[in-house]
């Protein structure tokens, strides 16, 4: 018997490419919702309906509806943006939002606490700037990632152009966008649109790409759908090995959902990259999973056909143009902070802790970055890490670029390695999946760990660190050395153990731990580090080597040692 199709499906299928009823639920003066089918069909379109959770209470007990307003996702592949772009998304968070631009680690940047009643404005405006949300979110292919400034840098505009046109070639087709929030006029008759990539109710889940060039992966090329490593000799960029099948997504308690890492399936030329793409995509859009949402994702497709069977469907695809992959060498991950110089040019990494741009009194990011981006004196690229660079700028323009950032606060380096390998998500309190604290978190958590390593002997130890409000995945906690997941208010499950570079996962190490007994698990872990390590080893290799954890390296695995310590703490026995 052929199991239903999940409601999200249904939704998709009756949307007509995407419409619903988004205009008459943006009309609709009575509440700051839209309807319920149009909250899943808005995502496509680049924004979640939220509400403000720390409001929760208080407006139930005076029997109002929840605070609810929308985040809006604008795409940036490569996450390369004009001075010009700059001031628009500035002037969006001004007006329309809560005064605060977030860079994601998707290299994109969010909005948040926009109403319902200037959601169209906003998005208007973002288009006005030549940016777009359109597949920012929802079951499409969003922003395309790319390593930021790669080397060498001849081979970065080859780079750039890449993400643009993956992200261009999978873009929906439908004019839904164009009709709901630019007033394009509405077709006749929607029968005869076409999604030449997506079909009529598009992919059965989200999907993502990255494209990494060694030694950097920045971008954690092995959790996403798909990847393309560069492959780069004697300066010039030859090809791509393309990996596919890595995702972060799990929920809690249910070992039939796992993260995974991608598996590299071999090489393609630089003039394949669009077909091998399109060739991933719709085999995921064809053969994924409909009915069970949380088993949607390409990561279980390719769990249940069989990684051979999965690469001879791009194959065939694709016209046959998969070769064997090339060798390639992962040395360092996160960003590279502070001024580099190339090319006759000047690039200034900033550090922005869990990427919230704004004005506080301690620093003026806002009002810093609109100075510098009003006097055109260089491009601002996203990074993977959520962080910002500012690019490009001219040797005369750099000592005033460094004076405008010591006059407003911005930092060029964080106060210690550990802190700039640490990415958290949103969470509380506009998240709706988050179970405990991240974002406004994930400054204090940090302190505790630099106190830590320093009376460790560690203080300059890198170390990467993630922090997720829910086991949805969305800093990469899981090919994180230390990874916090919440499980409840100021509880975390703690993962331990991945590869520094990201290309092995983590494991699970406790459950529901507080930061006192995080801090208390930790320690003489690092103690031992301090010790014992050889030289150059990373903290995630040393735990696997004494066997802390084990080396776990595909999704499964994970899963595995998953229930093993859930069985442990159910017979009492110390994990």
């Amino acid at each position: 018997m052929t199991e239903p199709l999940s409601p999200v499906e249904r939704i998709k299928a009756a949307s007509r490419h995407l419409r619903g009823t988004i205009l008459e639920s943006l009309a609709d003066p009575v509440t700051g919702a839209l309807r319920e089918d149009d909250t899943q069909l808005i995502k496509f379109h680049g924004s979640y309906q939220q509400d403000d959770r720390d409001l929760r209470a208080e407006r139930r007990l005076q029997r109002l509806e929840p605070a609810f307003q929308f985040m809006i996702r604008v795409r940036v592949p490569g996450g390369v943006c004009s001075a010009a772009q700059w001031l628009a998304l500035d002037a969006i968070a001004r007006t329309y939002a809560n005064h605060s631009v977030r860079i994601t680690t998707r290299q994109a940047v969010q909005f948040h606490g926009i109403l319902k009643s200037r959601l169209k404005a906003s998005i208007a405006d973002i288009n006005q700037s030549l940016l777009d949300t359109l597949a920012a979110c929802g079951d499409v292919n969003r922003n395309v990632m790319s390593t930021t400034l790669p080397e060498p840098a001849s081979i970065r505009a080859e780079i750039t152009e890449l993400a643009r046109s993956l992200s261009e070639h999978l873009t929906p087709r439908t004019r839904a966008y164009h009709e709901i929030w630019l007033d394009e006029k509405p077709l006749l008759s929607t029968a005869d649109e076409q999604e030449p990539i997506y079909g009529a109710t598009y992919l059965p889940r989200k999907f993502k790409i990255a494209i990494a060039v060694p030694p950097d992966n920045d971008v954690d090329v092995f959790a996403h759908d798909l990847g393309f490593i560069a492959i780069v000799e004697d300066s010039t960029l030859v090809g791509f090995n393309v990996v596919v099948g890595g995702g972060m997504g799990m929920s809690h308690g249910e070992f039939a959902t796992f993260p995974r890492v991608g598996d590299v399936i071999g090489f393609c030329a630089l003039s394949d990259v669009l077909a091998i793409a399109e060739a991933v995509v719709t085999a995921q859009r064809d053969l994924g999973d409909r009915t069970n949402r949380k088993h949607a994702r390409l990561k279980y497709t390719i769990e249940t056909l069989g990684l051979d069977r999965f690469r001879q469907e791009v194959v065939t695809r694709s016209g046959d143009r998969l070769q064997s992959a090339r060798p390639y060498r992962f040395t360092h991950n996160g960003d590279r902070y502070g001024w580099r110089e190339d090319a006759g040019c000047g690039h200034c990494t900033l550090f922005i802790e869990s990427g919230r741009v704004l004005d506080s009194p301690h620093w003026q990011a806002l009002t810093a970055l609109r100075e510098i981006a009003t006097q055109q004196l260089g491009e601002f690229h996203f990074t993977p890490n959520q962080n910002l660079v500012i690019a490009n700028v001219a040797p005369s323009a750099r000592l005033q670029v460094t004076a405008i950032l010591a006059r407003y606060g911005l930092a060029t380096h964080a106060t210690s390695p550990l802190r700039s390998l640490t990415l958290a998500c949103v969470g509380f309190p506009t998240c709706g999946l988050a179970m405990a604290e991240s974002e406004r978190y994930s400054p204090e958590f940090a302190t505790r760990l630099e106190e830590l390593l320093a009376r460790c002997g560690l203080r300059d130890a890198p170390i990467t660190v993630r922090i997720t409000g829910c086991p949805n995945g969305c800093a990469r906690p899981y090919i994180a050395e230390i990874a916090l997941v919440g499980k409840a208010p100021g509880r975390y499950n703690l993962y331990l153990g991945a590869a520094f570079d990201g290309s092995r996962m983590n494991a699970p190490f406790a459950e529901s731990l507080n930061e006192a007994e995080i801090i208390a698990a930790l320690t003489p872990l690092f103690q031992r580090y301090a010790s014992e390590r050889t030289n150059g080893e990373h903290f995630g290799d040393f735990l696997v080597r004494i066997r802390t954890v084990p080396a776990i390296e595909s999704g499964p695995a994970f899963a595995h040692a998953a229930q093993a310590l859930a069985h442990t703490r159910t017979v009492g026995v110390a994990s």
